[in-house]
């Protein structure tokens, strides 16, 4: 593709092209969620913030649009389709705004299409057009596109870009954020190109160069087997860390799990610092030095390139590796956050930034202010090597992962258990009882902080139970499961009280996992709370589907050793606001109030697929699809399956019942303060 042409367009550039950009057939169809529209907003909102050394913004680049020029004047894309379409649906949801806040009379023709899809182009059209979302269902329409238009609107109000802050950051994405067309030579053979790009190599990633960096660090050591034996060391916990689906102590050695994680054991993590986890690798290190020859470190300095194609500091690895579970796990989140994860508890310094962000962008950036310019950065790479051993282990022991087996798969929370050189296996962290002991409990509020972020970046639920968890357990100090559950719980409201439903300015996810929590506002419980709360929990003003979720948690905690349905109940990736009353009644209907439409009462979670198909039906129509669930033993919300039981009670759903379960729910969340 040497001779392929190359050109920046702005995001306004691309969208008021006047060239048409066809999908062809063979491109699948749009696919993007909740997690992709979020992380690219975000991407954006990050960049935004960044200034160049005049003060002016900086030139995000969003990445590259692959086309195919015909010979009718069109561009066939190749490669960028589901960032394209995206980006032409929030452009046509801004346009489609009654308050016209962002102008956007500059977008005046729809420049993408999609070749053979009829009902792919007829939605587009009919958004265009300003067509409700919820007047496009059915087999007549693409339901991918207006779940995507939908989830465009959530992603914003989520990330807080209403009013002047949504101009703004508009203005930063069609002005300052580029993507790069790339049209391939006329005479390229697609079918050999789509081929390439298939099979093509992948990228070095962001995780990689910081290693390299980091051996750069210990390569400043000057006694040369010390040296040596550091980068070793650094290699070898890099490499068992790196597989986050796989327990940590299966990168290492049958001998050495025995001295790390405890003789006839494996569940305990005996190095207390480096120098000790140096020492119960070092018999690896003399017997590896025997078999790699070439296993050495340049006396002098070497670049970044240098370290990188050495494939000697890979470390031996694989001889001793065993069925190490992955396949039948699935992480929460990867290698490059779970990096930056460590690093934020290691450096608490919050800087500029309250503390390391969360958001492997800066992952380089990070690790080169936070360890490569500290004063002993050898000190600090040790350190940090610690700590990422450590925090593993840890992530392993006491963080949900999604586990596949007997043909199912579900939250699991368990450790590596040793019976025997023969026999290890997966057991549950706390205690056997599958329904209602303590494991159980961890894992579902764990679950339920996970749901409620899709996304791989800002995962601060997460650093807060590895920073409790990295403070709290230490050799020779096993962690408490009533200890840490009551952490969780205690850090749970505070997200809940003093940042998504707060009275006035929310506090930091910082200064709530790293700070003084004495100092943090207190609440008062009375009417005026309450009214502030029933405000803030009205449809479009929740922050965060953590409340919907948190809720759940306390209804399970309430009832799920006395109601079957209710121990059931297990949480999943569910993303839209539902109004059980609907806000768009089909003909004939009458419409409910409007302060009760929209209040808490009236809104629970459910899938967003569900919500597509359900949401102009009446309270007993949509029962009638949820019952086969229920028989089941499942229901998507806890919060719905009371607002069900409600409506069967009552023989209706209107006004009194709505404000009923609201007030119900209400004392729940109020409830549960007593104990922040």
């Amino acid at each position: 593709m040497s001779d392929a042409a190359v050109r920046p367009f702005s995001i306004q550039a691309l969208l008021e092209d006047s060239t048409r950009y066809v999908i062809p057939m063979y491109q699948r169809n749009y696919a993007w969620g909740e997690g992709e529209i979020t992380q690219l907003l975000q991407d954006v909102t990050d960049y935004q913030s960044k200034k160049n050394s005049e003060g002016k913004h900086q030139t995000y680049y969003i990445g590259t649009l692959v086309v195919f020029a015909r010979c009718d004047g069109t561009f066939e894309v190749i490669d960028g389709q589901q960032r394209f379409t995206t980006l032409s649906l929030l452009a046509i949801w801004l346009k489609n705004q009654k308050n016209g806040a962002v102008d956007m009379s500059w977008y005046g023709v729809l420049n993408l299409d999609f070749e053979s899809r009829p009902i792919s182009s007829h939605t587009f059209t009919r958004l265009w057009k300003k067509d409700e979302p919820y007047s496009l269902r059915g087999n007549t329409f693409n339901e991918g596109l207006v779940n995507g238009f939908e989830l465009i609107g959530k992603a914003l109000s989520a990330l807080g870009l209403v009013g002047t802050k949504l101009m703004t950051f508009c203005e930063y994405l069609f002005k300052n954020v580029q993507i790069s067309r790339i049209e391939v030579p006329k005479d390229t053979d697609l079918n050999h190109f789509f081929e390439a790009m298939n099979n093509r190599g992948e990228q070095l990633e962001k995780h990689e160069v910081v290693k390299a960096r980091l051996m750069e660090v210990l390569n400043q050591i000057p006694e040369a087997e010390t040296r040596r034996q550091n980068i070793y060391v650094l290699g070898r916990v890099w490499e068992a860390c790196a597989n986050m689906e796989s327990y940590v102590q299966y990168g290492f050695k049958p001998a050495e799990r025995q001295r790390l994680f405890g003789q006839n054991d494996w569940g305990q993590f005996m190095p207390h610092d480096f120098d000790e986890l140096h020492d119960m690798l070092a018999a690896s290190w003399e017997e590896d030095k025997k078999t790699e020859d070439d296993f050495s470190v340049s006396e002098d300095g070497r670049t970044l390139w240098a370290i990188l194609q050495d494939d000697t500091l890979d470390v031996v690895k694989g001889k001793w590796e065993e069925s190490a579970g992955s396949e039948r796990f699935n992480s929460v989140i990867n290698f490059s956050n779970f990096l930056l994860h460590v690093l934020r508890i290691v450096d608490r310094d919050p800087a500029n930034t309250e503390g390391v962000p969360l958001d492997d962008k800066q992952l380089i950036d990070q690790f080169h202010l936070r360890v490569m310019q500290q004063t002993d950065p050898v000190a600090a790479v040790q350190r940090f090597t610690h700590a990422l051993l450590k925090t593993k282990y840890l992530f392993d022991q006491f963080i949900i992962k999604r586990e596949f087996a007997d043909g199912k798969d579900a939250w699991s929370l368990k450790r590596l258990h040793w019976y025997s050189k023969d026999s290890i296996s997966y057991i549950n962290t706390f205690d056997d009882d599958e329904s209602r002991g303590i494991n159980r409990r961890v894992l579902m509020l764990l679950s339920a902080f996970h749901v409620s972020t899709p996304t791989l970046v800002y995962k601060h639920w997460l650093n807060g139970a590895l920073r409790y968890l990295f403070d709290n357990f230490n050799p020779g100090h096993p962690l408490r499961a009533d200890a840490y559950l009551g952490y969780l719980e205690s850090q749970a409201r505070r997200f809940i009280f003093q940042r998504f439903l707060a009275p006035g300015n929310p506090t930091s996810y910082y200064q709530m996992i790293y700070g003084d929590l004495s100092i943090l506002p207190q609440i008062v419980v009375d009417k005026r709370w309450s009214e502030r709360v029933k405000s803030k929990l009205r449809y479009s003003h929740i922050e965060n589907n953590f409340v919907f979720n948190f809720l759940d948690y306390l209804l399970w905690v309430k009832g799920h050793d006395k109601d079957q349905e209710i121990n059931l109940f297990e949480f999943t990736f569910r993303s839209s606001v539902e109004h059980f009353a609907p806000q768009h009644p089909m003909k004939g209907y009458k419409e409910v109030e409007k302060d009760a439409l929209n209040s808490f009462g009236n809104l629970c979670l459910i899938s967003h697929s569900k919500n597509s198909r359900l949401s102009n039906f009446q309270p007993p129509q949509k029962l009638e699809h949820f019952q086969a669930s229920l028989s089941n033993g499942q229901i998507d919300s806890l919060k719905l399956l009371l607002m069900i039981r409600l409506m069967r009670e009552k023989g209706r759903w209107e006004k009194a019942e709505i404000l009923e379960h609201q007030a119900k729910m209400i004392e729940v969340f109020s409830e549960s303060l007593r104990y922040l």
